[in-house]
């Protein structure tokens, strides 16, 4: 949840719709929205003040199956029944999620209908596909699971991709990853309702509140889901000699390219800089070694190609928002 000051919606009754997608989908953010909402209702009625919310699960058809027929859900109610909402829940999609989107073409409309009617659009991890897929996301910022991305950026190119865990623009959230969708549900919650609510139910949750960066549980795997061959051959070359020093001007030789060319050609590919791409690389090893070996901080520098502590340390926490020790005490392993 971002620091600072979150601005809070007129008091009275909001009608929440947690959407149920076709097909498949994490049914624990389904059911994590209708619980917290649920929370807070609670919260009001004990304390005899009126609900903040009326909260509904909301469908294309009157059942969807999920995990193989192992769950089921009955939405009280279908979209084409729906004349007013003021926050859409968007749960993530699972599976083949191109496909999912597919399946979900009936509410894309839906969405972008209650939008431009003035409702909010709240996308979990990858909920983010379907809420790009209504074009309202065109030109802005964009949270979801580190581990989509490069697909992500093949479906929606022109949708800035960050991570962050709560991502806040003209009435569309977005959040991170897997269960950090609990962090934008308490942002939710402090927005619509108040400060004092969403720390009730961070502790009854048992939720970190605060949370602003999916940073330090990244992992950098190289954006290769493009068709540039030479690039590919260039980032083939980085990851197996990230230790030495690599130098541009021979890495555009080794793909037969101008320099000028070849870093066009490479951010077009990758997203990111060479230099970029080779310092990600090295952190990333850096990573693994503190989360795995007993080496000093010093010696998992030179080992992933270093040789100044400073440039290490500051590389380090600007890519992971951690210092190095700071991550070694949070993700080595125990024993």
């Amino acid at each position: 949840m971002p620091t600072k000051k979150i601005n809070v919606v007129k008091p009275g009754n909001k009608h929440i719709s947690i959407f149920v997608p076709a097909g498949d989908c994490v049914l624990s953010s389904v059911i994590g929205s209708f619980k917290v909402f649920n929370e807070v209702n609670a919260v009001a009625k004990r304390k005899e003040l009126p609900l903040p919310f009326t909260i509904q699960l909301v469908g294309i058809t009157e059942e969807t199956k999920l995990y193989d027929g192992a769950f089921s859900i009955k939405p009280h109610t279908t979209i084409d029944k729906v004349t007013h909402t003021d926050l859409i829940i968007l749960p993530a999609l699972a599976g083949n999620i191109p496909e999912e989107v597919k399946h979900n073409e009936k509410a894309v409309e839906w969405i972008a209908t209650h939008y431009k009617k003035g409702a909010e659009i709240a996308s979990l991890c990858t909920g983010a596909f379907l809420l790009a897929a209504t074009g309202l996301m065109k030109g802005k910022k964009c949270a979801t699971h580190w581990i989509a991305f490069d697909a992500f950026r093949m479906m929606y190119p022109d949708v800035e991709l960050i991570k962050a865990v709560v991502h806040e623009e003209q009435g569309i959230y977005t959040n991170g990853g897997a269960y950090s969708f609990l962090n934008l549900l308490l942002y939710l919650v402090e927005k619509y309702v108040d400060r004092e609510t969403a720390i009730y139910c961070s502790k009854v949750f048992e939720v970190e509140i605060n949370r602003d960066s999916q940073c330090s549980f990244s992992i950098f795997s190289g954006f290769k889901m493009h068709e540039d061959e030479a690039i590919q051959k260039a980032q083939d070359f980085i990851e197996e000699n990230y230790i030495e020093k690599i130098n541009v001007d021979e890495l555009a030789q080794h793909c037969s390219l101008s320099r000028r060319n070849f870093e066009r050609r490479f951010r077009k590919a990758t997203q990111y800089s060479p230099a970029e791409y080779i310092q990600y690389l090295k952190i990333e090893a850096a990573r693994r070694q503190l989360e795995t070996s007993r080496y000093q901080v010093n010696e998992v520098m030179y080992a992933v190609g270093y040789n100044d502590n400073k440039a290490f340390r500051n590389t380090f926490k600007k890519i992971t928002g951690l210092s190095p020790v700071e991550y070694r005490n949070r993700f080595q392993a125990i024993g």
